[in-house]
């Protein structure tokens, strides 16, 4: 699969550079990301996921300008009557969508709150997608693509301060989602943390300031700084963690 996905970066980077125009993928996620961030190409590359905070990304191969259009929308999926709606979750909005015969590619995150989604994907599945779901598990909903994103989207990060024993990212990790020392190796171990998109494996990785760590399940949060050392040698670590 990776043979597969890095020849397919090649050659939309290498058309990009040879025409001077910009390609695209469909949405990737982190573990492809972390790939493509490993590959030295002839073109530069964005990523764009439709809000600040996106897990899964487009790719785009190329000089972006400012009168560049990503091929994203944001459709808004809310129950019909919210007082009898199921309690709706991202996988029952993801399933929904599949049943559709929909691909996963063309889809982005889908981010929910009160039993209402919002979904990222590609424009040019956006209109099957309000024209065609109807349901979502027992419950009726309705869809409109939307120009504006929420504002709880593109909120800033909260800044706030930790005691952790050192600038591993085992020992950080475990003090921003207060996980224990095994739960956090797990986490490690099946692939979970991404530290600037990139899949992290070795747990004893030191932080530096400006790294964005990405878990799996659970959040993403930026190092920041270290602020102090306390009188039992422990650092006290300044981060933005989005909630």
């Amino acid at each position: 699969m990776d043979n597969i996905l890095i020849r397919r970066f090649e050659e939309l980077s290498q058309r990009a550079f040879d025409k001077n125009y910009i390609t695209e993928t469909g949405f990737l996620n982190l573990d492809e990301i972390s790939t493509l961030k490993s590959l030295h190409l002839p073109s530069p590359v964005s990523l764009l996921g439709g809000y600040p905070q996106a897990e899964r990304c487009i790719a785009c191969f190329g000089d972006i300008t400012e009168d560049y259009l990503p091929p994203l929308a944001c459709v808004k999926i809310e129950p019909l009557n919210a007082k009898f709606s199921d309690k709706l979750t991202h996988r029952d909005f993801l399933g929904a969508l599949i049943n559709l015969g929909i691909e996963r590619s063309v889809l982005g995150d889908i981010i929910v709150k009160d039993n209402t989604a919002w979904l990222f994907c590609l424009k040019s599945i956006s209109g099957y997608i309000t024209d065609s779901l109807s349901r979502v598990k027992h419950t009726s909903v309705k869809c409109e693509i939307i120009v504006e994103i929420p504002a709880f989207l593109i909120t800033q990060p909260e800044g706030k301060e930790y005691n952790v024993s050192s600038l591993r990212a085992d020992a950080v990790t475990a003090a921003v989602y207060q996980l224990s020392r095994s739960s956090t190796a797990d986490l490690f171990r099946q692939g979970k943390i991404f530290i600037n998109a990139r899949l992290c494996e070795k747990e004893g990785t030191l932080l530096k300031e400006g790294d964005t760590v990405s878990v799996r399940g659970h959040g993403k949060y930026i190092f920041d700084t270290t602020v102090r050392t306390t009188k039992k040698d422990r650092l006290i670590v300044s981060l933005k963690v989005y909630q």
